[in-house]
């Protein structure tokens, strides 16, 4: 039975690069017979934080926010991809991520990161980790970093050169251990309650 993957990214910059990693995901992720969908917080639009999800009486959340929140409760794991700002996460990605908590309980995700330069993104990846772990979800010890985004994957999102090759050679093992987490993780919940 396949799987559904939400697949995040944040950037909201005029000419981002780190989309065409969240796109090789998806498509990686389908490929293997798993439903895979990109959820772009620039597309979303959410505000900057004011009131989480569950902040609002029900129904009256903003559309947007709720039909995003029925899809993470309806996901079975999650993959953030994230570049390197500061140091940290992009802020695109982080306030997407606060409106939402319980809704991210008890399911897996992993962390990719990207960046124009060597360093790949990793400190934004390192810390990205603690901040899923406080909302409740396992992160993966598999990781993807991909440094030099725009020579390793084209503008469609194929790998190329070198860079391109590492990713390919390093994609499989990132799904299967994902995949592993999340039949887990599904096989737990359905044998005992969350203890919420």
């Amino acid at each position: 039975m396949p799987r559904s993957i939400l697949v995040f990214y944040g950037s909201y910059r005029r000419d981002r690069q780190g989309i065409r990693l969240a796109d090789y995901i998806v498509h990686g992720l389908r490929a293997r017979g798993d439903t895979a969908e990109l959820i772009d917080a620039k597309a979303v639009g959410l505000p900057i934080l004011d009131r989480m999800h569950k902040e609002y009486a029900p129904g009256e959340a903003p559309e947007a926010m709720a039909a995003l929140a029925a899809k993470i409760r309806a996901a079975d794991g999650f993959v953030f991809v994230t570049g390197e700002y500061n140091w940290g996460i992009p802020p695109g990605l982080k306030n997407l991520t606060d409106h939402y908590l319980e809704e991210w309980f008890w399911r897996p995700a992993a962390i990719a990161s990207y960046s124009g330069g060597r360093y790949a993104g990793v400190r934004g990846m390192i810390a990205l980790h603690p901040v899923l772990s406080e909302m409740g979800m396992v992160v993966i010890s598999s990781t993807l970093a991909v440094g030099m985004i725009g020579q390793a994957l084209s503008e469609d999102g194929v790998p190329q050169g070198d860079g391109g090759a590492a990713l390919e050679a390093s994609f499989p093992r990132f799904a299967d251990d994902l995949m592993w987490w999340v039949d887990a993780a599904k096989a737990q919940r359905a044998k005992v309650a969350p203890p919420y």
